[in-house]
């Protein structure tokens, strides 16, 4: 990610075209190197650039330029910096709740999140969203605190709704609309409601909760997660609550409740492994067990938490070459060395040293793009689930009313029914298509050269009797649910 974007801001400085990067929790080091990309990209020399250091306060703002002969910074005076940082500043409580996966007793995942819990579904009420580092286990947790809290589905208007992004683009977008009116700053706020998401809440959605649990990720995506609590709180001060319902009593402040499979003794489940690295999982786990006071103070504490977990650092034990902490440090970054590897290999050149258009063509490799997709499994695929009715015909919904489309003969659609094509596509990893016959997920022949259509799979999902049969796909399977979404099993 990080190579890729400072491709792009090389090539931006290039053509002198102005940046605003934005970042609420942007290692020190991380800014400094995607800043000399784009003052590479400008012309000035790299050896220059060596000696000197480009770190964005935070909070506040840090302006670069380059107009030919020398760098131009300047960057919000301390006296403005500390006058942000009061008027945003917010004490916010984190409780690290220590919990068993996939077992029973009190420290099991399942029963601390419905302990926390109980004062919004049975109590008094109130918002709270629940933030989960896979859709599987989104999916696990709605419907477990749907057989607590409330029994109606999310569709039903139940309390308890559910939001990733496995969805349909359709569905996924009315329940974004939904969840945000819900919690939006304007409401009418819900009695009782508990949000259980992904990662899709950590960014733009705009969203306020009286409280936030999250399950363990990197500190800089638990702060981007407790960035939607109390959000509103402010505003709502001064304008008044919407609805003139205030935050329930047992919410006393803003708080941040983080399930740590670490802190209970066990390890890191295995399919987090796909997601986050074990060694800022294991490191972030240690710097909230530290935290004085068991709270953070707003924006005061932000960066030095965030350089604590991402900044450049060696966390290599020479004393231990062997053990746990050792082996997830050289896995994080082996993973993290082979992605930029991977990303140096498909990346366009830097601008000054592309001098004429085949430069730009002569990447390495041989591989098709299906194949590269799979590799590293970082790449997606956009996947159309459509439904085979028993008379054999293909279709966009399970009641067999809507025919997938054919392209003309010169291999054009109207554009209607591509956006309809499209609404119903979900983006999956493309390693999970690696073993599957392509043939078999292939989209119609007459999509084939469709610019956007050609290039999509298609899970064929049989129907018998009006249920939709899962499709198996390797060793798991593939099914999209109504209430749950694209389920793999």
């Amino acid at each position: 990610m990080q190579v890729l974007l400072g491709r792009l801001l090389n090539w931006l400085g290039a053509y002198g075209v102005p940046v605003v990067l934005l970042s609420a929790t942007l290692p020190a080091s991380v800014s400094d190197r995607l800043i000399k990309e784009y003052l590479q990209g400008a012309g000035h020399k790299r050896s220059l650039l060596k000696g000197r250091s480009f770190e964005a306060p935070y909070p506040g703002w840090l302006y670069v330029d380059f107009d030919g002969e020398s760098v131009r910074e300047s960057r919000i005076s301390d006296a403005r910096g500390r006058a942000q940082a009061q008027a945003r500043s917010m004490r916010l409580e984190v409780v690290v709740e220590p919990v068993v996966r996939g077992g029973g007793g009190a420290r099991a995942r399942r029963a601390v999140i419905e302990r926390v819990l109980q004062p919004v579904g049975e109590g008094e009420g109130g918002v709270a969203l629940v933030v989960c580092n896979t859709v599987g286990d989104a999916q696990d947790t709605y419907l477990a605190l749907r057989e607590r809290f409330d029994s109606r589905s999310h569709e039903e208007g139940g309390m308890v709704q559910l939001l990733h992004a496995r969805f349909p683009g359709d569905v996924r977008e009315a329940r974004m609309r939904e969840v945000t009116g819900g919690l939006g700053r304007g409401g009418p706020r819900p009695v009782r409601r508990i949000v259980v998401a992904t990662q899709v809440v950590e960014q733009s959605l705009d969203l306020d909760a009286d409280i936030v649990i999250s399950d363990l990720a990197p500190l800089s995506l638990l702060l981007q997660r407790a960035g939607r609590c109390w959000r509103h709180e402010n505003h709502w001060m001064v304008h008044g609550a919407p609805g003139g319902r205030g935050r329930p009593v047992w919410a006393g402040g803003p708080r941040l409740v983080v399930l740590d499979p670490i802190a209970c003794g066990g390890g890191v489940p295995e399919q987090w492994g796909e997601v986050y690295s074990e060694h800022l999982l294991a490191t972030t786990s240690r710097v909230l067990a530290g935290i004085e006071g068991g709270a953070i103070s707003i924006p005061d504490d932000v960066q030095g938490l965030v350089e604590a977990v991402h900044g450049d650092s060696p966390a290599y034990n020479w004393n231990d070459p062997g053990g746990r902490e050792a082996k997830a440090w050289a896995a994080h970054k082996g993973k993290e060395t082979a992605e930029r590897s991977m990303a140096q290999l498909r990346a366009i050149p830097r601008a000054r040293s592309v001098r004429a258009l085949h430069d730009l063509h002569r990447l390495p490799g041989e591989e098709d793009e299906w194949e590269v997709s799979t590799r590293l499994g970082a790449d997606s695929v956009r996947l159309l689930c459509a439904y085979v009715q028993q008379d054999g015909r293909v279709t966009l919904d399970v009641e067999g009313e809507r025919l997938l489309p054919e392209a003309g003969l010169d291999g054009t659609m109207p554009v209607s029914s591509v956006r309809e094509v499209m609404r119903r596509t979900v983006p999956v990893r493309a390693d999970w298509l690696a073993g599957a016959d392509c043939g078999s997920f292939a989209p119609p022949e007459s999509w084939a050269e469709h610019p956007l259509l050609g290039d999509l799979r298609v899970l064929r999902q049989p129907v018998l009797s009006g249920r939709v049969q899962a499709v198996k796909v390797g060793d798991r399977t593939l099914r999209l649910d109504d209430d749950l979404g694209l389920v793999r099993k």
